[in-house]
């Protein structure tokens, strides 16, 4: 009778860890984190795949953290089509400026950094966009802030002529590479060791991703979400985004 009795008491509890269990959350988006759901299935929301909330059991979802630097006559399209599909896969993204003042962008939008290259934090991603390229890639202080992080980061991602910057920072030495399509020779000059490509999108290195111009750098981020979170998320996104542009592999993957 002792033993039915703690029987009958442990029941609930049972019940309780198993509903627990099959409690089922959106990832990390911003959005909606909050609502519980009690089955699998796609978030109603955002149409990101739920995952256990009981975090023991869910797969790790890493967060990539991504610093984009913005200068004065930075392309809007270069960074701001990367920014909307790192945002919408979870990404922490900051912005850094060479000073905390508001950054006027393509010579209209002004744009004020998180940052400065004073008091940025370490990123895993470095992200550098084109436009008047050389604003940053010309400019020594800059450079200088890129080589003392290169130590803390894990990945670079230019779009368009941003591959300049890289490039004077000594990142793009001996690697197979892109850019706008009207600044490939001037790139090829500029590194000679490197081999820049013509009519491709992306070119994925490892370490370096770099883009063509402009729409090329949402097929660029999309790739690197693919790479980072399965080729299913990216898809989602270009779905959300309504880019049906977008054709996994399309870019160069260089092997090492």
């Amino acid at each position: 009778m002792k033993q039915l009795l703690i029987l009958l008491l442990c029941i609930p509890l049972w019940g309780n860890a198993q509903q627990k269990t099959d409690d089922y959350v959106c990832p990390p988006c911003g959005q909606c984190d909050s609502i519980v759901y009690h089955k699998p299935g796609v978030c109603p929301h955002c149409g990101m795949t739920l995952i256990l909330r009981d975090t023991t059991k869910a797969p790790k979802q890493q967060l990539n953290s991504i610093c984009f630097y913005l200068y004065n006559g930075t392309e809007v399209l270069d960074f701001a089509g990367p920014l909307e599909v790192f945002s919408y896969a979870g990404f922490k993204i900051f912005t850094v400026g060479k000073t905390k003042a508001p950054v006027t962008v393509q010579g209209i939008l002004k744009v004020i950094p998180d940052y400065s290259i004073e008091d940025a934090p370490p990123a895993d991603i470095f992200a550098i966009f084109g436009g008047d390229d050389g604003v940053a890639a010309g400019d020594p202080e800059v450079i200088s802030w890129i080589k003392r992080r290169d130590a803390a980061t894990k990945g670079y991602f230019s779009v368009c002529t941003g591959a300049f910057v890289l490039a004077n920072a000594g990142l793009l030495d001996s690697l197979t590479v892109t850019t706008f399509h009207k600044s490939i020779n001037s790139l090829q000059k500029a590194v000679p060791s490197a081999k820049v490509l013509v009519d491709v999108r992306y070119v994925d290195n490892g370490r370096v991703i770099t883009t063509a111009g402009i729409s090329a750098g949402i097929d660029g981020a999309l790739h690197l979400v693919a790479r980072l979170k399965g080729e299913a998320e990216a898809l989602r996104i270009a779905r959300h985004m309504e880019y049906d542009k977008y054709v996994p592999e399309q870019g160069l993957v260089v092997q090492h």
